[in-house]
């Protein structure tokens, strides 16, 4: 347990911390979801339209700290060539 007050202002800044970033993740998952659901749809005009609207989350996500810049490249990479192969 934290005894000096630095040690306890830390932990009550880690604990907001943490409830903000993962408030960042859930939206950049949602954003990831509704790709993947219109790519299982086979509707390509809504896929292309929604993997426009999460390449910006993505990158808001690495810029925030709360994802790599690899695994967001990744995970764009691989809709990408899934909304490539629909067509």
């Amino acid at each position: 347990m934290a005894n000096t007050p630095q040690a306890k202002k830390r932990i009550r800044r880690n604990d907001r911390r943490a409830e903000i970033n993962g408030v960042r993740v859930s939206r950049i998952r949602t954003f990831i979801k509704k790709v993947e659901s219109a790519l299982d749809t086979g509707d390509k005009a809504a896929a292309t339209a929604a993997l426009a609207a999460a390449q910006p989350e993505l990158q808001r996500g690495v810029a925030k700290g709360v994802l790599h810049k690899n695994t967001a490249s990744r995970k764009f990479a691989r809709l990408t060539k899934r909304l490539t192969a629909l067509a």
